[in-house]
């Protein structure tokens, strides 16, 4: 016999969740809204007293959150109340991202405007992961942000760790506490293309599904469901890169043979094409192998998961007019749901900085939803 505890309606909330939880939920509203408001509006808005709101306020201007904007002037009678907005200058997220080929950086303040963006190109299989960080954590070196993620192309575990980034070369690396240890904050870190495809959810409306592909050396998706990301049972979701679209075709850095990344990764377009730069493609090259190999992993996408927005990043972004044949002539052929529902391709809104910009939206976004804890460090 199976005995199941019920948790009790009168369990004790402690006070400092109630202010957490309020704290929140004021900073949200005014984060949210498209123009500064008053704390009346805010009051109503949110349900609380205004005398709760207005101590909530205070202590979020006092902690550099929010701040107070003259009220604009205006005719008729009773003075117009001063209106709240995000502090230009509150919290600073740090958007870190390695790849392959280059290093790169942003800073995000909390309204989502990046104030400092940094890439240097270099082949990161050539040295060790040890200096693959301390040149990144050179690279960030930023006073005053809050916190900082990490992007990489591999698989993340929980705790930070990158298990695998085959295209690195990397196994069981603890990037989080290297780079905590080396910018003295703390440090997240995700995989490229899921911190992609967060970024793009907020960029592009709020499109609640949609698949996002991120086509660099390697190849990752992103999977949004219902607004959220999808991240599987271990977190090692959207690894399309390695899905194998001919089976017997060419070995690839993971073991296997085949795999998408062979046939439409930025490297497999330049040996195509004769090149050894994305600069150098011509325009007149043949994009149909890299197009077809895109649409047979898309169509096996689709099927599974019965998306009807593809958004493709990356080197993806700018080549999707001459990807878009072959990718289109392969669903056609092989979404059993083609002819009853359409399906939109399109390039990802934020481009080839999709990942470090949300690796920094992340830490704001952990600014906006638990800022009491933020308040607490300050």
């Amino acid at each position: 016999m199976t005995a199941r505890i019920q948790a009790s309606s009168s369990v004790p909330v402690r006070q400092s969740s109630v202010r957490a939880h309020n704290l929140a939920l004021v900073l949200q509203t005014v984060a949210t809204s498209e123009n500064p408001i008053s704390r009346a509006f805010t009051a109503a808005a949110t349900g609380l007293t205004r005398a709760t709101v207005s101590a909530l306020v205070d202590d979020l201007i006092a902690g550099g959150l929010l701040v107070e904007r003259d009220p604009a002037p205006r005719s008729g009678a009773g003075r117009p109340a001063a209106g709240l907005a995000l502090a230009p200058d509150g919290a600073y997220g740090l958007g870190l991202e390695i790849n392959v080929d280059y290093l790169a950086a942003c800073v995000v303040d909390l309204s989502g405007q990046v104030r400092h963006r940094v890439v240097t190109y270099a082949d990161q299989r050539l040295g060790s992961w040890e200096t693959a960080l301390t040149r990144l954590a050179e690279l960030a070196a930023f006073p005053g942000a809050s916190g900082a993620a990490l992007a990489v192309p591999g698989l993340v575990s929980a705790d930070g760790i990158v298990r695998v980034a085959p295209n690195l070369g990397w196994q069981n690396i603890d990037a989080a506490t290297v780079l905590s240890e080396a910018l003295g904050m703390p440090v997240a870190v995700d995989n490229e293309a899921n911190l992609a495809a967060l970024s793009e959810l907020r960029a592009a409306g709020g499109r609640p599904t949609f698949g996002y592909v991120s086509g660099e050396i390697g190849i990752g998706a992103g999977l949004v469901l219902d607004g959220a990301l999808y991240r599987g049972v271990r977190g090692w979701s959207g690894e399309i890169g390695h899905l194998p679209v001919h089976p017997d075709g060419r070995a690839c850095r993971c073991g296997a043979r085949g795999c998408l990344e062979q046939y439409a990764g930025q490297e497999a377009l330049l040996r195509a094409a004769g090149v050894a730069a994305l600069a150098d493609l011509p325009d007149d090259a043949d994009l149909g192998e890299a197009g077809a190999a895109l649409g047979i992993a898309l169509a096996g996408v689709v099927n599974l998961l019965d998306l009807d927005t593809i958004v493709l990043g990356g080197i993806y972004g700018p080549l999707l007019p001459r990807l878009l044949p072959g990718i289109e002539r392969e669903l056609r052929q092989r979404v059993l749901t083609f002819d009853l529902a359409p399906i939109t391709l399109r390039a990802a809104a934020l481009g080839a900085d999709a990942a470090m910009r949300g690796a920094a939206e992340s830490v704001i976004r952990s600014v906006l939803d638990d800022p009491a804890a933020f308040l607490g460090r300050a």
